[in-house]
C-alpha cells in the first residue's frame, strides 16, 4: 500500500509548524505542560537506555509494546534487559525504584506520548489493537487501591480547629484568608490559590450583601476563556476582604510571602507553598504534620456538603467537578454510614 505525497503547496512550511506548535502549548494548562515535560524526558532516556536510539515520530508498535511490558512487573528480582534498563533509569534520578510502577503512572506515561503524536499529527502506536490489548491486561494484572491524596478529608470541624490558630499578625490573617477561600469556595487546587490576583476577587456586593466574586482564570477542567465566577459569603468573604485590606494594592498576586518581620512581600506565593502553611497550622492545632495534605481541602468540603446534606450537583457548581461519578465518591462514603442495611442485627 502506497501513500500519495502531498504537494508543497498543501504541506505545512516550518514557520506553520512552530505556529501550530506554539498555539498547542498555549492552549494547554501549565501543570500538564510540566507534566509532559517530565514525562518526555523518561521516555527519551528509556528509549536510549532500551533500544540505542532515540524517539521515532511516529514510533514502532514494538517500541510501546516493550514499554508496557518493562513497566508491567516488579523487577527487584527479575535479572534481565528490563532490569538493566529501569536500573540505569535509576541512577540518572528518573525513575525511584525496581517495583512495579501504579498504572496510573503508566497510563499518564502513555498519554503523554500519545499527545506528542497528536501535536505532529501522527498515529500513535498505543492505538494498534495487540498494544492497546497488552496495556488492558497490564492495568489489570497490576490493580491496587486507589491511595486518596489526602490522608483525611478537612471537613469543618478540623478547619475550624487550624483556623484557632491563625492569630492577628499578617502571616496569620493571610493563612486564615488563604485556609477558608481554599475551602469555601468549593475546595479550591493549590495552584488555583496560588493563581489568583487582586483583580480577581470582586468586592462590589460586599457591603451590601457580605459577598465576593472570585473569578478562576484557569482552572485543570476550565480555560481562560471560560473564567467562571464563584461566589464567597459569611466569615470567609471577610477573612479574605481583612487581606486585601492590609495589601492595600489594587493589582498583583493575591497571596504573598510574608517576610521574618511580617511584612507581606511583592512577588507571588509559590503553587508549593500551601503544602508547608498547612502543615503549620496543623502543627499549631495539635495534628500530625501528615494528617492532610492540601488536597484535604478540597475533599473536606465535598465530604461536609454531604454531611450537610447539600444536593451533589450544587456542590459540584463550586467544586467545578466535571464527573458526576467523581464527586459521587465523597457524597458515598457519607451516606453508606446512614444506609438501613449495615445495622441489620441491629445493636
Amino acid at each position: 500500500m502506497t501513500t500519495l505525497a502531498l504537494p508543497s503547496y498543501a504541506q505545512l512550511s516550518d514557520a506553520d509548524e512552530d505556529a501550530l506548535t506554539e498555539l498547542y502549548r498555549r492552549g494547554t494548562p501549565p501543570n500538564t505542560l510540566r507534566a509532559w515535560e517530565r514525562d518526555l524526558a523518561y521516555i527519551s532516556a528509556w528509549k536510549m537506555a532500551a533500544f540505542g536510539q532515540p524517539l521515532h515520530w511516529p514510533e514502532e508498535e514494538k517500541v510501546a509494546l516493550r514499554f508496557i511490558l518493562d513497566h508491567a512487573q516488579d523487577l527487584t528480582d527479575r535479572p534481565g534487559s528490563a532490569q538493566d534498563v529501569a536500573m540505569e533509569l535509576q541512577a540518572i534520578g528518573l525513575r525511584v525504584a525496581l517495583s512495579c510502577p501504579a498504572p496510573a503512572t503508566l497510563d499518564r506515561r502513555i498519554a503523554s506520548w500519545q499527545a506528542f503524536h497528536r501535536m505532529r499529527n501522527l498515529v500513535s502506536p498505543f492505538s494498534a489493537p495487540l498494544v492497546q490489548q497488552a496495556r488492558q491486561k497490564a492495568r489489570r494484572a497490576n490493580a491496587r487501591p486507589r491511595a486518596p491524596k489526602s490522608a483525611k478529608p478537612i471537613t469543618r470541624d478540623v478547619l475550624e480547629t487550624l483556623l484557632a490558630s491563625c492569630d492577628d499578625s499578617h502571616r496569620g490573617i493571610r493563612d486564615r484568608a488563604m485556609l477558608m477561600l481554599a475551602f469555601a469556595s468549593g475546595g479550591r487546587r493549590r495552584s488555583e490559590v496560588s493563581n489568583l490576583n487582586v483583580e480577581d476577587i470582586g468586592r462590589d456586593d460586599f457591603a451590601a450583601k457580605g459577598l465576593v466574586w472570585i473569578r478562576l482564570m484557569e482552572t485543570k477542567t476550565t480555560r481562560k476563556d471560560q473564567a467562571p465566577k464563584l461566589p464567597m459569603k459569611g466569615r470567609a468573604a471577610r477573612a479574605l476582604v481583612h487581606w486585601l485590606e492590609l495589601l492595600g494594592e489594587a493589582k498583583g498576586p493575591l497571596f504573598r510571602p510574608v517576610s521574618k518581620s511580617d511584612r507581606p512581600l511583592p512577588r507571588r506565593l509559590a503553587t508549593a507553598a500551601l503544602r508547608p502553611i498547612l502543615r503549620h497550622r496543623l502543627r499549631l492545632a495539635g495534628l500530625p504534620e501528615d494528617y492532610a495534605s492540601p488536597h484535604g481541602l478540597r475533599a473536606g468540603f465535598l465530604t461536609q456538603a454531604a454531611l450537610d446534606g447539600a444536593p451533589l450537583a450544587a456542590a459540584m457548581k463550586l467544586s467545578l467537578h466535571r464527573s458526576a461519578v467523581q464527586a459521587q465518591k465523597y457524597y458515598a462514603d457519607v451516606e453508606i454510614e446512614d444506609n438501613p442495611a449495615t445495622d441489620l442485627l441491629g445493636d
